[in-house]
């Protein structure tokens, strides 16, 4: 990807699996290259699972990106929206480790030519300037593809906890509350990836 010293670097945050009772919040980080077709993205709840995974790969081809997770344990330690804006910031340290020349080319002036995007109510601790808007997943291409990142990133994990666990039905609902869901918890009581700290 070409990169020019003067460009402003807009990344974009978003996370997936706040609601959930069970498995990790992921986030995704993105920046998106000036060519990048932008019309193969939306808020990653619009788009069929098909498309997602079509965005998701295109996304990782031809932009810088990140994503960070953080598991139902330090969920119940430090409370749902604090480990989603920890998986924010974590999915910004893997970009740039992922892609160290853009933070080395942000620099080229002497202070970050970097800005941040983020879907929802707060900003995660990043190193740059950084605004919060609801719904930016919406309105944003960066943050769009952030959300799909984070989507696809979370509903594969928990497909594989299905195979794990296939008794709580996690393919299906992907740890979302859903009726099924909290009757097997009653039943069954909780997985070994519950967040003990949400009510079902």
């Amino acid at each position: 990807m070409d990169s020019n010293k003067s460009k402003i670097f807009v990344v974009g945050f978003d996370e997936a699996g706040r609601g959930p009772l069970a498995g990790p919040v992921c986030a995704g980080a993105v920046i998106l290259p000036e060519d990048f077709p932008v019309e193969i993205l939306n808020d990653s709840k619009k788009l069929s699972e098909k498309k997602r995974e079509l965005a998701e790969e295109i996304i990782k081809q031809k932009a810088f990106w990140g994503i960070g997770l953080v598991d139902h344990k330090k969920i119940d330690e430090i409370n749902i929206l604090e480990a989603s804006m920890l998986a924010m910031k974590l999915a910004w340290e893997d970009l740039i480790s992922r892609f160290p020349e853009v933070w080395s080319l942000s620099m080229s002036k002497g202070q970050p030519l970097v800005s941040g995007i983020t879907d929802g109510t707060r900003c995660p601790d990043v190193p740059f300037e950084c605004r919060c808007e609801p719904k930016a997943d919406g309105k944003y291409p960066p943050v769009m593809a952030a959300s799909i990142l984070a989507k696809t990133c979370r509903d594969r994990l928990m497909i594989e906890m299905d195979k794990k666990y296939p008794k709580y039905g996690y393919a299906k609902h992907k740890g979302y509350p859903t009726p099924e869901h909290k009757k097997i918890c009653r039943q069954l009581g909780p997985s070994p990836i519950q967040r003990l700290s949400f009510k079902y």
